[in-house]
């Protein structure tokens, strides 16, 4: 069978937890790994290069962008972020899960470049769990939390071009990390993910 790592795209509404939940699939897991961007941003302290980003010059990153060498790259304020292909790649040849987490436009970028792709969306149970998630934080205003219900208006639009919608349902992170794993798990087994396999078979029979 394939043993080929899969390319997982997760996006969900602020406050939805996804990130809670990625972290919690790394530790309970070992066949994951969490895609490394690139940006030109400069590094902050403690943050090493390769492991919280792969830290580039704007001369860099625009070479990358003239070879190809993103799934997918955008501009905030004045840096750049991007995700190389060759790491994603690497990381998807040694046989692991690779773990995107970008927002929703990005993740369909990536859908286009690697059709492969799995692309997952989180969600909480209602808008009303939703906000009180986001006040929850104790670290944003009014008018921030206004800013993310307004965002997430716009982003639900895009939900149904997901494969998987999970609902992550209070006090029951857990549940949803195991619920993660497995849609993860079983999308190895689909025949788009197994073509040389299938090919194996079929010219082994032949020769019956």
């Amino acid at each position: 069978m394939n043993h080929k790592g899969i390319l997982v795209v997760v996006s969900g509404f602020s406050g939805s937890g996804k990130g809670t939940l990625m972290n919690r699939l790394m530790e309970k897991y070992d066949n994951y790994a969490l895609s490394v961007s690139a940006t030109t941003r400069s590094p902050r302290a403690g943050e090493c290069d390769g492991r919280e980003y792969f830290f580039k010059t704007q001369e860099e990153f625009k070479e990358m962008i003239q070879e190809d060498a993103f799934i997918e790259y955008a501009r905030y304020v004045d840096n750049y972020y991007g995700t190389p292909k060759k790491y994603v790649q690497e990381q998807l040849d040694s046989g692991r899960d690779v773990i995107l987490e970008i927002e929703m436009q990005g993740a369909l970028k990536v859908k286009e470049k690697m059709p492969e792709t799995l692309l997952i969306f989180v969600t909480p149970p209602s808008v009303q769990e939703l906000k009180r998630r986001l006040q929850g934080r104790g670290t944003e205003s009014g008018e921030i939390i206004d800013a993310r219900m307004a965002q997430a208006k716009e982003e639900v639009k895009f939900m149904e071009f997901y494969d998987h919608v999970l609902v992550n349902e209070t006090n029951q992170e857990e549940s949803c990390v195991d619920e993660m794993h497995q849609v993860i798990q079983c999308a190895h087994t689909k025949t788009s993910q197994n073509r040389e396999f299938i090919e194996h078979i079929r010219e082994q029979l032949k020769e019956v």
